[in-house]
């Protein structure tokens, strides 16, 4: 059995990229069409002795032909496609798996991923190979998201406005939403799509505030007894520096809201301490987001990071991750939303594993309950595991799959992706369990010169296709990339690209991952140069800069 992919147009409704076509020669060339929307249905037939294959399309009063699907050639075994082309044809990605096919009872569903960064593109690239699913839309999606067909994007759907996700849902037949980041969700996206009939993996505005307000987690945290850091929570700057005078240094001072990862300072001196008090409550750097703010106990010891699937009352674990927060060598520097990580986390033992869900994710589960607000969606624990006791405390919730954690874990992910998250969408996911494939995965992040400060846009990014495939078991998931008029692929944001691959072992991850960033010509990018050093202390971590 051979495998061939091609493009091919159904006159002005759709258009189908990459769709994977299973020829056998002995097996009278049989053709399987996914269900794009619900409420129709569609089939191919051999219209004739010439192998022209027609593609029709029903609902419940009539039929419509809509003409000559393509052409197969038999001669000398091999298959040729012609396909006529239509300018005006809608984008359409159908899904093919390198997996085997579903059984003919097991539901089909065309998903919608909401978002445009590194994880979405991660989330679509998971979903496509989902056996289930028959279509992923991204919204507004990326230029590497369209350009590797992992999903048509839809870049003119405004996300924010829930009546145009819901028109676009009723007219796609988009049966599954999945919200990436965190901002549509606590602007009430979920609440809704919900509303509308539209099963949505991600919270409601309610929910949400796990992650919009540090302080609404810190409450809850006090309330269902959920180990955490000490904290007092100040809108006075003089009653925040008092306080940190009392308290001393090293200490952290978080921003209250949503401030794109970078709301969050470990201060190792009193001064910097203050000085980021300032920049919050006096200055307004991060606007709303910092009109309040969290004075927390530093805790020493390793990080980590947790997921879980929750539908409310029930929670399941994903595979252990780690990141990598500070933007230099050796966790030196500001926090970033993430330069790099990794999976599993070694740190993370079944046992500790065990004990996270146990004393953290289940009572945060139980409590939103009782809170009268049920959580559906992912919950991202930030974990410390503190030296002195190797106990886990929780330094914050995100309500999303954390960036890049979520590459690292979608290209060991072996499950349906669709259905895991239909499961937690119909509060199903009591017995539900999880493959992840062996081994390890890791993910560079390369950034703009000058993240997370200020940097410079639209320098030009070569020799991508070259590093994903300088190695083995190599993705690289756009972030803050466009197309210039002359097709270049340049940077448009500050976190921009995520190198990850897969490998037997950490070690050989690693070495795949560097191998791929190290053939990348972006002289406008940086990346740490030390990722997994945790897990491999003794590790020589590369050297090389970008080309």
């Amino acid at each position: 059995m051979s495998c061939v992919t091609t493009t091919f147009n159904l006159g002005p409704s759709m258009r189908l990229h990459n769709y994977s076509y299973n020829y056998n020669y002995n097996n009278n060339n049989n053709l399987r069409f996914p269900k794009p929307f619900a409420h129709y249905h569609y089939f191919a037939v051999a219209n004739n002795n010439n192998n022209n294959y027609y593609y029709y399309y029903s609902n419940n009063t009539s039929s419509y032909s809509v003409g000559t699907l393509f052409s197969i050639s038999t001669n000398h075994r091999s298959p040729s496609f012609n396909a006529s082309r239509s300018s005006s044809s809608s984008p359409f990605i159908i899904c093919s798996s390198l997996k085997s096919q579903p059984s003919v009872s097991q539901e089909r569903v065309v998903v919608l991923v909401i978002g445009g960064g590194g994880r979405e593109h991660a989330l679509c690239y998971a979903l496509r190979r989902s056996p289930s699913c028959d279509a992923v839309f991204c919204a507004p999606g990326n230029v590497g998201i369209s350009n590797s067909g992992n999903a048509t994007c839809i870049s003119d759907l405004d996300i924010f406005d829930s009546s145009a996700v819901i028109s676009f849902c009723h007219k796609w037949g988009v049966g599954l939403v999945v919200v990436g980041p965190e901002a549509p969700l606590v602007s009430g996206l979920a609440n809704d799509l919900v509303k509308a009939g539209i099963p949505t993996f991600g919270p409601s505005a309610e929910a949400a505030a796990l992650e919009g307000s540090k302080n609404f987690m810190k409450n809850l945290c006090d309330k269902y007894g959920i180990p955490t850091a000490k904290y007092k929570t100040f809108t006075d700057p003089s009653a925040a520096k008092q306080y940190i005078q009392e308290q001393g240094a090293p200490i952290v001072i978080k921003a209250d809201g949503l401030a794109a990862g970078k709301g969050v300072v470990v201060a190792m001196s009193v001064e910097e301490a203050c000085e980021a008090v300032d920049s919050m409550l006096v200055k307004g750097d991060f606007g709303s987001a910092g009109c309040r703010v969290i004075v927390e106990e530093y805790l020493e010891g390793e990080e980590a990071s947790f997921f879980a699937l929750v539908d409310g009352e029930n929670a399941i674990p994903l595979e252990s991750a780690q990141d990598h927060k500070r933007v230099g060598d050796g966790d030196t520097g500001p926090n970033t939303g993430g330069m790099g990580a990794y999976s599993p986390a070694p740190i993370l033992t079944k046992e500790l594993q065990a004990l996270v869900m146990k004393s953290i994710i289940l009572p945060t589960v139980n409590g939103m309950a009782a809170e009268g607000c049920k959580f559906v969606g992912v919950l991202y624990a930030g974990l410390m595991i503190e030296k002195k006791s190797g106990l886990p405390k929780l330094i914050e919730y995100n309500v999303r799959f954390g960036d890049p954690e979520c590459q690292v874990l979608m290209v060991r992910l072996e499950s349906d992706l669709a259905q895991v998250l239909l499961a937690a969408c119909r509060g199903q996911l009591s017995g539900v369990s999880l493959n992840w494939s062996p081994g390890s995965a890791m993910v560079v992040v390369m950034a703009s010169k000058g993240y997370p400060g200020a940097y410079e846009k639209g320098s030009v990014i070569r020799n991508l296709e070259e590093a994903e495939h300088v190695a083995p078991c190599v993705q690289i998931f756009h972030a803050g990339t466009a197309q210039d008029s002359d097709g270049n692929i340049i940077a448009t944001g500050g976190r921009v690209l995520g190198v990850t691959a897969k490998g037997t072992d950490l070690e050989e991850a690693r070495e795949r991952a560097y191998q791929a960033v190290e053939e990348i010509n972006w002289p406008g990018g940086f990346y740490r140069r030390d990722i997994g050093w945790r897990a491999l202390p003794q590790k020589q971590f590369a050297s090389k800069r970008v080309n």
